[in-house]
């Protein structure tokens, strides 16, 4: 068990990004539930909202979960509201995950709470704040990964500062996470675990729109790029989509209404170069937004269930490091052996 295991309370070293249109409370729980962190997208939810949703995720599984905020987007006087109201509905155990730095006064209602604090960041300098507000986990984000980025470094590169920095930190890393194979690599090299979102976008439980769910099992990696195109409700952050006429396109198209979306029975507009991703109460030109997903959509064939992703998942990895763990255990033999060797030569 690795160290974001045991302080998560999970089975697998695996947190489920929190995706605004796609990580409702069907996903997180379902991916709760077959024992890696779910994490249920805040996003730009209301209070009254927010709260209700991680109600209904709480129903829905008795292992840990945690729920994701984005200051960034929300502001620092909205992400304070969110957590006001959904941490007294988290369940004891729950984390709560922030895409990039939190600000002093969430930091402490996190902690006030009794809750771990989950960073993601994408630059060593963000990495030495987050621990510096009293992150328990930095999920360390690379150019690999979908959907805005934190920095421009890819994972490895990253990986290796702050670890070099911070070496008793508790570190996970984004992008490039979509089989056991990946997440036993980035164990090997001196993560404590990772976070996926591309594998989950096409789940069952996933609140991503049909079109999205298809587009990103048939990609391959070279069909993501990554662009500032889809900069309405979210700017000056980069991120990486699915190429679409908009990211090809010679000219940038005017911002009209492209897509309606609806929630909890009212509808809202959606403009051309939103940064909303189309969800499952989404119509109109589907094929035009932002479809978020990392480079890792190559190994991301199938629509099975979230438990089924997440087991076939746990058996890769297990493999992978029994098979490490026995590669290293024949190679500490055979130098036994050889060091033992003169030893033999000189009793004959």
């Amino acid at each position: 068990m690795t160290r974001l295991a045991a302080l998560l309370g999970l089975e697998l070293p695996l947190l489920q990004a929190g995706m605004g249109a796609v990580a409702g409370p069907a996903l997180c729980a379902a991916v709760s539930r077959a024992g890696a962190g779910g994490t249920l997208a805040l996003y730009k939810e209301p209070p009254a909202r927010a709260a209700r949703l991680v109600r209904e995720a709480a129903a829905a599984t008795d292992r840990p979960f945690g729920v994701n905020v984005v200051p960034e987007v929300t502001g620092p006087a909205r992400c304070l509201d969110q957590l006001r109201a959904a941490l007294p509905e988290l369940p004891p155990g729950g984390f709560v995950t922030s895409f990039g730095l939190p600000d002093a006064d969430a930091a402490r209602a996190v902690h006030t709470a009794g809750h771990p604090l989950v960073v993601q960041v994408g630059t060593l300098a963000d990495a030495d704040t987050a621990l510096g507000r009293g992150a328990a986990v930095l999920i360390l984000q690379g150019t690999e990964a979908g959907g805005h980025l934190l920095g421009r470094q890819p994972v490895d590169l990253l990986l290796a500062a702050v670890r070099a920095r911070h070496p008793h930190a508790v570190l996970a890393v984004a992008g490039g996470i979509a089989t056991g194979k990946d997440l036993a690599g980035a164990v090997a090299r001196g993560a404590d675990g990772a976070m996926a979102g591309t594998l989950f976008v096409p789940a069952a439980e996933s609140t991503a729109h049909p079109e999205f769910k298809r587009r990103v099992v048939e990609a391959a990696a070279d069909e993501t790029v990554v662009t500032s195109l889809f900069d309405i409700g979210w700017p000056h952050r980069p991120h990486r989509v699915l190429r679409n006429r908009l990211t090809t396109a010679p000219e940038r198209a005017p911002a009209v209404f492209i897509a309606t979306t609806r929630v909890d029975g009212r509808r809202y507009p959606v403009p051309r170069y939103s940064a909303a991703a189309p969800g499952e109460g989404t119509t109109g030109h589907i094929e035009e937004m932002a479809m978020y997903c990392g480079r890792s959509c190559a190994r991301v064939t199938t629509r099975h269930p979230a438990a089924a992703a997440v087991a076939r998942l746990r058996r890769e990895y297990e493999s992978e490091r029994c098979a490490a763990e026995g590669a290293t255990t024949a190679a500490t033999a055979g130098r036994t052996s050889r060091s033992e060797e003169p030893h033999r030569i000189q009793e004959r």
